[in-house]
């Protein structure tokens, strides 16, 4: 996984720092969502891998598929990506431009999984609460796993807070094993 990151990074600056001088950061990002979907699914990550097809072919045959959401200059970029053999990359290119562009708009995604349906309310404030401490404009969203038992478990990019009766139970399981 590092070294797709690693081999992504470049790109996705390029495409953020392009995308941020001219105003387009929502479009981009959308076009490369698309085009990461479209690269990433098992028909045409086959096709796009096939050594019979050329640079040209592939680049051309991803944006034939993804049709009128890409404009001019993103179609350039899947150019560029298939003439450097990178198109398979397009999911971590875009999964790294959303993180440039949150970090940008200083807003973050967090995804909060709890034992039980969550009231809107609690939700809220618990988004008011993780505003805060990130110093962010927090997106929420919400799912469930009975598994947890109760209580909530939080992902926010890197952090992760497990405040779920399983994580706890864990975490007395291994100090009882020491």
């Amino acid at each position: 996984m590092a070294e797709l990151s690693t081999l992504a990074r470049p790109y996705a600056k390029a495409a953020f720092e392009y995308a941020r001088e001219h105003n387009a950061l929502d479009a981009w990002a959308q076009q490369l969502a698309t085009a990461a979907a479209v690269s990433a699914a098992d028909g045409m990550e086959a096709v796009l891998n096939n050594p019979a097809l050329t640079n040209e072919q592939q680049a051309k045959t991803l944006t034939d598929v993804c049709g009128d959401t890409l404009d001019e200059p993103a179609r350039n970029f899947i150019a560029i990506l298939a003439s450097n053999k990178r198109i398979s990359l397009l999911p971590e290119i875009y999964s790294q431009f959303a993180l440039y562009k949150a970090n940008q708009e200083k807003s973050v995604e967090v995804e909060v999984i709890s034992a039980f349906d969550m009231a809107d309310d609690v939700r809220d404030k618990l988004a008011g609460a993780l505003g805060k401490r990130l110093e962010r404009d927090v997106k929420v969203t919400t799912s469930t796993d009975e598994n947890l038992l109760g209580g909530v478990l939080i992902r926010a990019g890197d952090l992760v807070i497990d405040g779920s009766v399983r994580g706890r139970l864990n975490k007395l399981a291994e100090a009882m094993n020491l």
